[in-house]
């Protein structure tokens, strides 16, 4: 019974804010925060109309991420279609069969530590920061139906990433005991 009780404090403190003395409200998660599982998540962006696909599988493994290409696959039939990877090990088979049957799709590695070239992974931080951020989860299904909620929400309003480069003002650098 004390198994109970304590583990209902614990939630109860995870899923509420705590009112300090000061008015202050304090939120995070309590020292013992449980994990109720994971999911992976496979998605894909197309660049042309901002939409994403995504997937929910139980493992990330080079099975399930072809099965994710060949829905991504399915959607443009008779297209070319380049899909920007990052270097995951499941995205780098040693001979690549499907590839081979599946002339119409070039896959493109980035480079390491450049995974800001890869359009998804600015999704990714979308997805992170206006959905999951703070967000507590009892199941793997809410998790997913959270996310896939977020994905049709994400789609009805997609737009095209624009790339910009803010103004940089040069700094005065102040002089060197060289220089003078």
């Amino acid at each position: 019974m004390a198994d109970i009780k304590s583990e209902y404090l614990a939630d109860f403190l995870r899923n509420t804010h705590l009112k300090l003395p000061n008015g202050r409200t304090m939120t995070g998660q309590s020292h013992d925060y449980k994990r109720h599982g994971t999911t992976t998540l496979f998605a894909a962006l197309n660049v042309a109309t901002g939409k994403v696909t995504g997937r929910h599988d139980a493992r990330r493994r080079r099975v399930e991420f072809l099965d994710f290409m060949n829905t991504v696959v399915a959607d443009y039939p008779e297209r070319d279609i380049h899909v920007i990877l990052d270097n995951l090990s499941t995205h780098k088979p040693k001979r690549d069969l499907w590839l081979a049957r599946h002339r119409n799709v070039h896959f493109h590695d980035t480079p390491t530590h450049t995974s800001w070239l890869n359009q998804i992974e600015i999704w990714f931080s979308i997805l992170s920061g206006k959905s999951l951020d703070g967000a507590s989860f009892q199941t793997i299904e809410e998790l997913k139906a959270h996310i896939t909620s977020f994905i049709g929400s994400y789609n009805a309003d997609a737009r095209p990433f624009v790339w910009t480069k803010s103004k940089v003002h040069q700094k005065r650098l102040k002089p060197c005991f060289a220089v003078q």
